[in-house]
């Protein structure tokens, strides 16, 4: 056997690292994460989960030839359906991107320190159960913050309270709404959110 025979046989075994997308709603993160890895050798968007039957983040994933698949609320917290699915399918890391469920104790340990997401504040402020969206923008601007900003953090069992890997800011002017001020903290979560979570599955966090 010569070397290059045992060069070739090592890398057909490698393993791209396989990342699962968690989403809720729209799905528009999604797709920025997708579009960026599909410019990567080595990490791949296996798949995207969703929650809601009729969340757009099912047709996004259509149209980027991306595996998507609904599961119901029983199907995370009362069994084993959504665990089973990712381990069947080598997933070593999930991303949630606009998911709005607490992520359940089995997936928690299944896949411990390897689940990520994204909050639209500068946590800890503006952070928990029920902030999520609009609600954060909405309360950002009623108390007259100056800036705001995205966080990228670890996913424990807590809402939004694991370690944080990044953040990210913008200035508030006093003629911004909840809209306007949306649409910046969708500007920041589109620039980096892709980047964090590259450096994140490659170990540069530790």
């Amino acid at each position: 056997m010569n070397n290059h025979y045992i060069l070739l046989k090592i890398n057909t075994m490698s393993k791209n690292i396989q990342l699962a997308i968690f989403g809720s709603g729209n799905g528009t993160n999604a797709q920025r994460i997708a579009e960026h890895f599909s410019k990567i050798n080595d990490i791949d968007i296996n798949c995207i989960i969703y929650n809601k039957k009729d969340a757009y983040i099912a047709q996004r994933a259509k149209n980027l030839g991306i595996t998507a698949q609904y599961f119901n609320r029983k199907d995370f917290f009362e069994s084993d359906n959504v665990l089973r699915f990712l381990q069947d399918r080598g997933v070593d890391y999930i991303i949630l991107a606009g998911f709005l469920l607490l992520v359940p104790e089995n997936l928690l340990k299944a896949f411990p320190n390897k689940i990520v997401n994204i909050h639209p504040a500068l946590l800890p402020n503006y952070g928990g159960k029920g902030m999520y969206g609009e609600r954060v923008h909405e309360a950002v601007i009623a108390h007259h913050e100056k800036e705001s900003g995205i966080t990228i953090h670890v996913v424990d069992n807590h809402y939004d309270k694991g370690t944080t890997l990044f953040q990210a800011k913008c200035e508030i002017s006093d003629t911004d709404t909840p809209d306007t001020l949306a649409q910046k903290i969708h500007k920041l979560e589109h620039q980096y959110f892709p980047i964090v979570i590259e450096k994140f599955v490659r170990g540069e966090y530790q």
